[in-house]
């Protein structure tokens, strides 16, 4: 029998219930803190092998709800002895909830975190009044994998056309523009551009420009917050949005079929917003001598997070200080190398990073240091900066780096920061301007 909507979990009190994710290799998971913050607690990470998943689902009666993730969604609706209606469609579960009476429940609440996640997305950053107009539109689904399929059943609930591209199917990349000239969104369901392999996208950002009605994009990657793809919706100036928030809706979805209560939706956004403020990595840039290093280690001390001086990194990885890898091996080779450092923390989360002046001259650094960073510029008069062993502030002298690098600096920056005359009075000012605070 297939059915939707809130089914009982029992109501099991604290202490008794047993809720969980379970997958085969999960490593860092944002469920335990979601789960926490809706009440579907106590919440734990469960890895088996592909033998153990039917015995512990069937006979392990500790458990009251679980999520389940890849490779075993299947699986899931298999074993249930009762699947909603998006299961049936689908064929794969990602919730199964036991009820009172000992029979499992499964449901697929990546379509309703989906949807949830696009109904937002057509309010608020298209215009739109909700979803259903997106009924007749053009949307361009990238990749044909689990996610995909949960994704193409909510936007085929809206009445979208939707066009599946896939390097496996008769619908491929190459010449994405010419055959879906009327795109009016694109949705990356592929893994490309997924930590630690980012940032990168599967669709050029030549391709993304060259849909000319395309209103927007979205992906349901969430790590980095800004993959590849959304950057480059970002430098077109297309609203994007990355998968946090699919991922927080749809544990909400299933935190309400484990509780047998409705939930307050407002939770989806309160949620998303504490974890990209945990997560998010603050970024410091700014001329040589201008205090970042002294400030992103007070930044850090002030916000609980760990601290990376970049010119530091690269000191430890390649066992010499920039300053006198510069004038040994010249400045050219020194940016390449950077531009490794910079790759390896910018991918990184939840750390106050310290850039060394000159990051801001390879413009192939912003897309590595924005991806999980909000940046901030500090900012001093030129006259009152230090050249001490700055090889490049003294040979070029300071104002003509200025003239060269302010520009950049600007244009790179998601916060000004003037200095304040202390260290300690700049973090306070930056942490209060980002609005975070320490934990």
């Amino acid at each position: 029998m297939a059915q939707d909507g809130v089914t009982p979990g029992g109501g099991a009190t604290e202490g008794q219930a047993r809720f969980g994710l379970l997958g085969r290799t999960l490593g860092h998971s944002w469920s335990p803190l979601i789960h926490a913050r809706l009440g579907s607690t106590p919440y734990d990470l469960i890895e088996l092998e592909p033998d153990e998943v039917a015995p512990f689902v069937r006979e392990d009666a500790s458990w009251r709800g679980l999520n389940v993730t890849i490779p075993y969604k299947r699986d899931a609706a298999r074993l249930a002895d009762e699947r909603s209606r998006r299961v049936e469609r689908l064929g794969v579960a990602n919730t199964l909830v036991r009820r009172p009476d000992g029979s499992i429940y499964a449901d697929n609440t990546d379509v309703l975190g989906f949807g949830w996640m696009l109904e937002s997305f057509c309010r608020e950053r298209l215009g739109l009044e909700g979803a259903f107009a997106l009924a007749g539109a053009d949307v361009l689904v990238l990749g044909d994998g689990g996610a995909s399929q949960a994704v193409q059943a909510a936007l085929e609930d809206t009445g979208a056309h939707v066009s599946v591209i896939s390097r496996h199917g008769d619908d491929g990349y190459e010449g994405l523009p010419e055959r879906h000239p009327h795109a009016l969104l694109v949705v990356n369901t592929t893994p490309v551009g997924m930590y630690p392999k980012c940032p990168a996208t599967v669709v050029p950002e030549r391709d993304l420009a060259a849909l000319t009605e395309l209103r927007g994009v979205l992906d349901v990657v969430y790590n980095p917050r800004r993959t590849g793809i959304c950057l480059a919706a970002e430098r077109l100036g297309l609203p994007w949005q990355s998968g946090l928030a699919m991922l927080v809706a749809q544990a909400l979805f299933s935190s309400e079929q484990f509780q047998g209560a409705r939930l307050d939706r407002s939770l989806v956004g309160a949620i998303e917003k504490e974890i990209c403020d945990q997560t998010e990595n603050v970024v410091l840039i700014g001329m040589p001598g201008v205090g970042k290093t002294t400030t992103g280690r007070a930044l850090a001390h002030l916000l609980g997070r760990p601290f990376v001086d970049l010119d530091d990194a690269f000191r430890l990885e390649f066992g010499t200080a920039a300053a006198d890898f510069i004038r040994e091996h010249g400045e050219a080779e020194f940016r390449a190398r950077e531009t490794q450092v910079a790759a390896d923390y910018g991918s990184r989360s939840s750390l106050v990073v310290a850039c060394g002046g000159g990051i801001v001259t390879q413009p192939r650094n912003y897309d590595l240091l924005h991806q999980n960073g909000t940046i901030v510029q500090l900012d001093r008069p030129a006259d009152q900066l230090s050249q001490a062993n700055r090889p490049l502030s003294q040979a070029r002298g300071i104002q003509a780096l200025a003239r060269e690098r302010m520009p950049l600096y600007r244009a790179w920056a998601d916060l000004v920061q003037p200095c304040t005359g202390s260290a300690a009075g700049d973090a306070r000012a930056i942490a209060t301007a980002l609005g975070l605070f320490a934990r």
